[in-house]
C-alpha cells in the first residue's frame, strides 16, 4: 500500500505564528493564558495546558496579566474590556484575519451592508462581525441569500478558511439582489492551496484520511472536499482512530491535515498506516 501526503498540510502560517509568539513570550518570562483554545487542536492545547498556559472563555476568568489573543481574532470590544481591567493583551491574530477585519471596517463605514461568509458561531466570524460594527448579515450557503431581506448597497467578504467555491457562489446570489455589490476575496491564500492540494490528491488514491480536530472549520472544508470527489474519507483527530477494515483492498492512500494539526500528529498517522499494513516502501 502506498501512502501519500497532500503537498499542503498541517501547521499554517497563521497557526505557526501564534505558537512563535506564545514561546517568545514565554522566554522573555511572561505568565499568560489564552483567550480561547489557541488553535483548534486538542493536542497542542493540552501541550501548553502542561506548561501552565491555561485557556479561558472570558477575560472574567484570567488570572494572568497577559492573555494572548488567537490568530482567529476578537471583536474590538474585546481589547477595551482589557484595558478597564489592566490585562495586557499579546495579540496572535493572523495577518490574513486582520486583513478581513480591516475589509469589515470599511465596509461598514462607507454604509454597505456588510456580508460575512462564514460559520456564525466560528470565533474568526464572531471577531469579523464585531469590526463590521456588530451589523454584519453571516451566511454560510448559497441557498440561505433568498430568506434574507437585503439593502441594494451590499459588500461582502468570506472567513479566511471558507471554500471558495461557496464564496463565489453566494457572491453570485447577492448580484440579484444588490443594485452595488463590492466583494473582497479574504480567503488566506494557504487555504487555497490546501483546498487545492487535497482535492487533486483526492482524484488520484482509494482512500482519503484527514487529520485534525473535529472542531477546525478549515479541517472540516477539507473533509467536505474529499466526500464531494467522491472517494472514500475519514476525518479523524489521531492514529488510534484509524480502522483497519478501511485499508481492505486499498492500494493507495493519501492524507491531508488542518491548518492546526502539528506535523508529528501527521507522521504518527502515517506510522500508524504502515503499521497496519506492514509495509513501508512507496510512502511519499
Amino acid at each position: 500500500m502506498r501512502i501519500r501526503i497532500a503537498e499542503e498540510a498541517g501547521f499554517c502560517f497563521g497557526v505557526q505564528r501564534a505558537l512563535d509568539i506564545i514561546a517568545r513570550s514565554r522566554s522573555e518570562g511572561k505568565v499568560l493564558s489564552t483567550l480561547g483554545p489557541i488553535i483548534h487542536n486538542s493536542q497542542v492545547v493540552e501541550s501548553l495546558s502542561r506548561q501552565g498556559i491555561e485557556s479561558v472563555d472570558d477575560l472574567s476568568e484570567a488570572k494572568t496579566p497577559y492573555v494572548v489573543v488567537r490568530s482567529h481574532g476578537v471583536p474590538p470590544e474585546v481589547y477595551e474590556e482589557a484595558k478597564r481591567r489592566g490585562i495586557e493583551i499579546i495579540d496572535a491574530t493572523c495577518p490574513f484575519v486582520k486583513t478581513a477585519q480591516d475589509v469589515a471596517r470599511l465596509l461598514a463605514s462607507e454604509g454597505y451592508q456588510v456580508v460575512v461568509v462564514g460559520k456564525e458561531h466560528h470565533p474568526e466570524v464572531m471577531g469579523l462581525v464585531g469590526h463590521a460594527g456588530g451589523k454584519a448579515t453571516v451566511v454560510d450557503d448559497p441557498a440561505a441569500v433568498s430568506g434574507v431581506l437585503f439593502s441594494k448597497k451590499i459588500g461582502v467578504l468570506a472567513q479566511t478558511t471558507m471554500r471558495y467555491e461557496i464564496f463565489a457562489e453566494v457572491v453570485l446570489e447577492l448580484l440579484k439582489k444588490a443594485r452595488e455589490l463590492r466583494a473582497f476575496n479574504t480567503i488566506c491564500y494557504t487555504t487555497r492551496r490546501r483546498q487545492e492540494s487535497t482535492r487533486e490528491l483526492a482524484r488520484q488514491v482509494d482512500l482519503m484520511i484527514v487529520v485534525g480536530g473535529k472542531n477546525s472549520s478549515n479541517t472540516t472544508r477539507l473533509y467536505e472536499i474529499c466526500v464531494d470527489m467522491c472517494v472514500p474519507s475519514y476525518h479523524i483527530e489521531g492514529p488510534d482512530e484509524i480502522d483497519p477494515k478501511w485499508l481492505e483492498g486499498v492500494k493507495e492512500v493519501g492524507i491531508t491535515a488542518g491548518a492546526s494539526t502539528p506535523p508529528e500528529l501527521v507522521r504518527e498517522v502515517v506510522e500508524r498506516l504502515e503499521e497496519i499494513a506492514g509495509v513501508k516502501e512507496g510512502t511519499k
